[in-house]
């Protein structure tokens, strides 16, 4: 079986190692949605893993509610984007971008008071980040038939911008109780039409989009990510065993690039109780292409996976954040730093490229 220092081929992208990074939202853009120059300096210390999943990038400003999180919907994200796809390309990485609609987590102060938009008229828990602190969410407009076709058409046009920015692919965030996920899932898809209801009914979005997003750009460029096992953001579904596997066949038939999944185990997916059944290996029985797994990984569970066949690749987050040089310190099986929580979503380097590489 591989390991992790072993080439895999990703679509159309021929990565080094399986050792991914795992996309990770850190909010150093613009109040414009624009990337900065010290973005450049972040993606370029990491690129020594075999591909970067970039943060989630918004594909209109309808679907992006995150502050400082950047976009691709304009020339002027495009180049900025470019920069630094350039930028990692030159230090011999690889980079996709994720592409991002937030549905109903999106808080009316980033759309000039409007209501977000969803499956269902429904609230996600807690609270939403804005500029003027946490707030509570409001609650979500369903969206009409006849907007959807703008919404799939947004993904497309995001993908051909991503690739006019310089990135070898793209990634669906079908995951995290994002729009696509609230469309997946029975607790906040109570649509009675063509997209809601039956699982085949639920998962059109992800098809529709999936398909416009490979017919812009190939379908061996465009990867999923999906959350299969339990509640995220308040979206959870009733019988995933039977969704998950059902969605990962039908994306499989569409020779998707790559698919990723993030189990639980901390951070913004909490481990379910041990007597739940993982979804994952039904997921890994029904869908024949390349499988990444992401959420607590080390070196040795990782490589342990990749040996039993579990998974193709490991995408690691928060490992990435505190250690650039992640590849080199799991090849050496040198200590990992740990990252500062604190430092996550705050401007500036601090937290963010002064985390240094192992002597």
């Amino acid at each position: 079986m591989p390991g992790l220092f072993d080439p895999i081929t990703l679509g159309a992208i021929h990565a080094p190692s399986r050792i991914l990074m795992a996309p990770l939202t850190r909010a150093r853009g613009t109040r414009d949605h624009l990337p900065t120059a010290l973005m450049i300096d972040y993606y370029v210390q990491r690129a020594g893993a075999g591909l970067i999943i970039s943060e989630a990038i918004g594909i209109s400003r309808q679907g992006l509610g995150w502050p400082y999180a950047t976009g691709l919907w304009s020339d002027a994200q495009v180049a900025g984007w470019r920069r630094i796809t350039d930028a990692v390309h030159a230090a011999g990485g690889r980079i996709v971008a994720q592409l991002w609609h937030m549905g109903r987590v999106v808080h009316p102060d980033f759309l000039d008071g409007a209501p977000p938009v969803s499956a269902s008229a429904t609230t996600a828990p807690d609270f939403a980040h804005t500029y003027a602190g946490k707030q509570p969410y409001a609650e979500a407009r369903p969206l009409a038939i006849d907007e959807i076709a703008g919404i799939v058409a947004d993904y497309a046009a995001a993908a051909r911008d991503a690739i006019a920015a310089g990135f070898d692919g793209v990634q669906l965030h079908a995951a995290n109780g994002y729009l696509i996920d609230q469309f997946l899932r029975d607790s906040s898809n109570r649509r009675d039409d063509a997209y809601g209801g039956s699982v085949e009914n639920r998962i059109r979005l992800l098809l529709q989009v999936t398909e416009a997003v490979g017919g812009a750009i190939g379908m061996d460029r465009t990867a999923v990510r999906l959350s299969p096992d339990g509640a995220v953001q308040g979206v959870v579904d009733s019988d995933p065993h039977h969704l998950f596997p059902v969605v990962a066949e039908a994306l499989g038939r569409l020779g998707i690039a790559f698919l990723e999944l993030r189990e639980p185990g901390g951070g913004i997916a909490p481990r379910p109780a041990q007597s739940d059944v993982p979804v994952t290996p039904l997921v890994r029985a029904r869908y024949a292409g390349p499988l990444v797994l992401n959420n607590g990984y080390d070196g040795a569970r990782a490589a342990a996976a990749l040996s039993s066949g579990a998974a193709d690749a490991i995408s690691f987050g928060r490992p990435f954040i505190a250690n650039p040089d992640l590849p080199q310190r799991l090849a050496a099986d040198l200590p990992l730093d740990t990252p500062d929580p604190s430092t996550f979503y705050v401007p500036g380097p601090r937290g963010y490229t002064d985390y240094p590489v192992a002597a």
